[in-house]
């Protein structure tokens, strides 16, 4: 059960710092000590669903999101899953408006780079 617990840390952290969220800020969110936080992330303790509630909670991720290992990946893979979630973070912060604006954005980048 380590590998899970492990990958579930590593992507806890993945998240949080693509929040640019300190595990302080984190634990203070969740209402959980930021030594626990840095030990959940370590794979060092084993936490409950209602721990693992309270950071999803405090992440504004779906659970889902918790466990997709990076371990199997390549190099490309890795970058791609780390620009996923800093993506993820900032559509979650943007209103409808924002989002539409966003999207156009990122037609355009792609649009560019095939030519």
């Amino acid at each position: 059960m380590t590998e899970l617990r492990n990958t579930v840390g590593d992507r806890i952290r993945a998240i949080r710092k693509a929040k640019e969220l300190t595990q302080q800020q984190l634990a203070e969110i969740s209402n959980l000590d930021d030594a626990y936080i840095g030990a959940v992330e370590r794979g060092e303790r084993n936490f409950s669903i209602d721990t693992l509630e309270k950071i999803v909670v405090a992440l504004k991720i779906q659970p889902m999101e918790l466990f997709q290992s990076i371990n199997d990946l390549n190099e490309v893979e890795v970058a791609q899953r780390g620009a996923i979630d800093e993506y993820t973070v900032t559509v979650s912060e943007l209103n409808v408006k924002q989002i539409g604006t966003l999207k156009k954005i990122v037609r355009e980048v792609r649009e560019a780079f095939e030519d």
